[in-house]
């Protein structure tokens, strides 16, 4: 461990000091966290940093283990969105104090993932005598990168809701709906309810569960619909900048975030 260790720190400290300086007080961060949940016997949340110090070193190993140099900006903001997603949301509860958050965090995940998506086809592009790849092709397959895996993160969030009975898809009120399961005739039309002012949950005895004010519990549609269009924003934006970047050489800010071999 301590070589391990060692070898993060001699790798870093000749051309990436910040980001060793970032990682390793955000490491400090979460290791106090993980102590803390343990002493308050919370196992669920000390999994979740535990699972945080693991993230955290994926990118030294994917560049290590795969010869590419990730930029020191891009590592930097990879690391505080680490944190951001797991230490600060769901364990401090930012997703709930702050409605905000989630949605800026899913729109710059569209955002990084375009960067890894255009960087992954650029140094083919690069790094290929017989490939030439136009930068609008580039910036067509980055936008699909991008959206797979915003849309694969919402299955893992779905499946986790589903089987370990979380609600990491945040459930919205809402005081209209429009259904064709109302719709007595069979006849596959929506009947639309409007001014729901409360739901009333049951068991299949009779007995009240709960009362929810204010209209329908919505399970997850309106976070799911929001965070994939978020995302889509985010890796438009990144795939235009790209694009222009790799076709007129403006907008060289995107050269902080693209992957590069070593």
């Amino acid at each position: 461990m301590k070589k391990k260790r060692k070898r993060i720190i001699d790798v870093y400290k000749e051309t990436k000091r910040t980001s060793l300086l970032v990682y390793i007080v955000i490491r400090i961060l979460v290791l106090l966290c993980l102590i803390t949940q343990l002493i308050h016997g919370d196992l669920n949340n000390a999994f979740l940093c535990g699972l945080t110090l693991v993230l955290l070193m994926m990118p030294f190993f994917i560049s290590k283990n795969f010869k590419i140099e990730i930029p020191n900006f891009f590592e930097i903001v990879i690391l505080l969105f680490i944190f951001s997603s797991e230490i600060l949301g769901e364990i401090n509860s930012f997703y709930i104090k702050i409605p905000i958050w989630d949605t800026l965090l899913h729109t710059l995940n569209g955002f990084l993932c375009a960067g890894v998506g255009f960087s992954l086809v650029n140094l083919l592009n690069e790094n290929s005598e017989k490939i030439s790849l136009s930068p609008f092709y580039v910036a067509i397959v980055a936008f699909c990168f991008s959206m797979t895996i915003g849309v694969l993160w919402e299955f893992i969030e779905w499946g986790a809701d589903n089987i370990m009975l979380t609600d990491m898809q945040k459930d919205k009120i809402v005081s209209t709906i429009s259904t064709v399961t109302l719709d007595e005739t069979n006849s596959n039309k929506s009947i639309v309810v409007k001014d729901i002012d409360k739901t009333v949950l049951l068991d299949k005895q009779g007995k009240e569960l709960a009362v929810i004010n204010g209209g329908f519990l919505d399970i997850g549609l309106y976070d799911t619909m929001k965070d994939m269009f978020v995302n889509f924003i985010g890796a438009v934006v990144f795939c235009i900048c790209g694009y222009l970047y790799l076709k007129k050489g403006s907008f060289k800010f995107t050269q902080h975030f693209m992957i590069r071999r070593k």
